[in-house]
Parts: C-alpha cells; sequence; structure tokens
C-alpha cells in the first residue's frame, strides 16, 4: 500500500501511462514494442513490453481486462514468461480525503513445474516486489510533484 498525496485520477491516469511505467523501470530497460506503445492504456488495451531481468531478456505482452476510472484496473499477462500473471491496482481516496491510497494486488505463477515453484519462493516474489514498489516511489513523486500547488 502506498499513500499518495494527489488526487485519485491524477494516480489512476499516471499508473496507466506507458512513459511513467518505462521512467520508473530504467534499471531493467523496458520499454513497450507492440500495442500501444504511448500514452495512456485503457480499457481492452494491449501492449508488448521488452526488458531485462536477471540478465535475460524478457518479453511480456499485458491486457487491461479491467477498468473503472479512477478506483481500479487489471493488467494480466496474453503472452510472455509467466505461467500465469494478473496485477489488479487499487486507488482509494485518503481518509483524510487529502490523497490516494494505492494497493497493487498481483497473482502471479512461475513457468516450469517444481523448479519454477522454488525460483518464485526464492527470488521472484522478492523480486517483484521490489520492482512493484520501486515503480510505486516513482509514481508518488512524480504525481505528488503534478499535483502541488504553483505559486
Amino acid at each position: 500500500m502506498t499513500l499518495i498525496h494527489a488526487p485519485p485520477e491524477l494516480v489512476f491516469d499516471a499508473s496507466l501511462s506507458v512513459e511513467v511505467h518505462t521512467t520508473s523501470m530504467t534499471a531493467s530497460r523496458e520499454r513497450a514494442v507492440a500495442g500501444v506503445t504511448s500514452g495512456r492504456l485503457g480499457p481492452g488495451d494491449r501492449v508488448t513490453w521488452r526488458a531485462r531481468h536477471f540478465g535475460v531478456p524478457w518479453r511480456m505482452t499485458s491486457l487491461i481486462s479491467g477498468y473503472d476510472r479512477p478506483a481500479y484496473f487489471m493488467d494480466e499477462q496474453v503472452t510472455g514468461p509467466f505461467r500465469r500473471w494478473r496485477h489488479a491496482h487499487h486507488f482509494v481516496l485518503a481518509p483524510d480525503e487529502e490523497g490516494t491510497v494505492m494497493r497493487d494486488v498481483v497473482d502471479f505463477a512461475a513457468p516450469a513445474g517444481p523448479l519454477g515453484a522454488a525460483a518464485e519462493a526464492l527470488v521472484l516474489r522478492r523480486y517483484l516486489t521490489r520492482l512493484i514498489l520501486l515503480r510505486n516511489a516513482h509514481l508518488k513523486r512524480i504525481t505528488e510533484e503534478a499535483a502541488t500547488p504553483r505559486d
């Protein structure tokens, strides 16, 4: 869960921006290579990402399969490295009404049977959690800056 001092609409829209996503993932050199490759993703959109994780090139096509602006969206792997990947993004007005509580729920399964399950438990879950936290910190930084009134 991440508290962001910006309105839910702003955080939601930034979360669906291809450019915001790629700038948050510079360490893995992630970029959109097919489908929607710039701008904001919307319901039914597909994007193919190319990145490098663990020194290995990865390619994954995601579909925006659920969409309820500004409260929720879901992206799911259509093709890619996981046996299963679903990432639900929830945005709720903070209790003090001074921002947004953003919550990620990721449901995934590694490929390769028992070997994949071991990699998932030993390395992958922690690695993916760190990636999402990095992305959320980037979203927090840019949306709070955009929401701050200028003199």
